[in-house]
């Protein structure tokens, strides 16, 4: 690979490092779509992208939860069924066009929350009801184990649409949760980890963006310009995967 196209790689993870850790995800996702408009062969990586999400969406987590936005209730209900599911669906991946298809409308999630078409905080928050967050926890957790990623892109939407949460307090959440699933998923995955000279800067790139993002999504940024910021990576990863794989 050039160079120049590996300094832009590199930055390009760093970036989506950033982003997504600024508001509590790992950023599967984005890694995915990212080595997909390098053409860089995506498959390779999946476990290690996992890993990753592992660590990034550890730092985010650790950094909320000392800002005091982790709130225990938000995520344990979820987890009792997401973490099993997450192993199932690891054992069932979707490859090809209908991975990318699905991946691609998966980011249409974030982008609608992250544009601030559903609302940050609400006026009165509600309680967590148990079995509808069973149930919306299997669901999360098996299609994460499909799709190799976390979770965190369907589960912060849930918490804030349903008055659940607001976005710092869906965020710490969601990191918990990505980590946990990535960790299930993980488990379940048969392939090996590979890690080359390439590979092993990219990845470094992109945990030095989690844990960059994390800090100053947490206690600096105002969330409304990591929102544009990231809308727009998910907004063109999301129709390159739909439309030009």
């Amino acid at each position: 690979m050039a160079l120049d196209i590996s300094i832009a790689l590199s930055l390009s993870l760093f970036l989506v490092g950033f982003l997504y850790s600024s508001v509590g995800h790992g950023g599967a996702s984005g890694y995915i779509a990212v080595l997909s408009l390098f053409a860089i062969p995506v498959t390779t990586y999946k476990p290690l992208i996992l890993v990753l999400n592992i660590i990034v969406a550890g730092m985010a987590f650790y950094q909320f939860w000392r800002s005091g936005y982790f709130k225990w209730k938000l995520c344990r209900t979820f987890l009792i069924t997401s973490i099993p599911c997450a192993f199932i669906g690891s054992k069932f991946p979707i490859h090809g066009n209908v991975y990318n298809i699905l991946l691609g409308l998966a980011l249409v999630l974030p982008i609608i929350k992250l544009l601030g078409i559903t609302p940050d905080v609400k006026e009165e928050k509600k309680e967590v009801v148990v079995v509808p967050a069973l149930i919306i926890g299997a669901v999360i957790g098996f299609l994460s184990g499909m799709l190799n990623i976390g979770g965190g892109i369907f589960l912060s939407p849930v918490l804030i649409l349903l008055s659940w949460a607001n976005a710092k307090e869906a965020a710490a959440a969601s990191a918990l949760f990505i980590v946990l699933n990535s960790l299930g998923g993980l488990l379940g995955n048969s392939a090996e980890i590979t890690i080359t000279s390439s590979s092993a800067l990219w990845f470094l790139m992109a945990a030095a963006g989690g844990f960059t993002g994390s800090y100053w999504g947490s206690w600096r940024f105002p969330q409304i310009t990591v929102r544009y910021l990231l809308t727009a990576v998910l907004a063109i990863a999301s129709c390159k995967l739909i439309f030009f794989m």
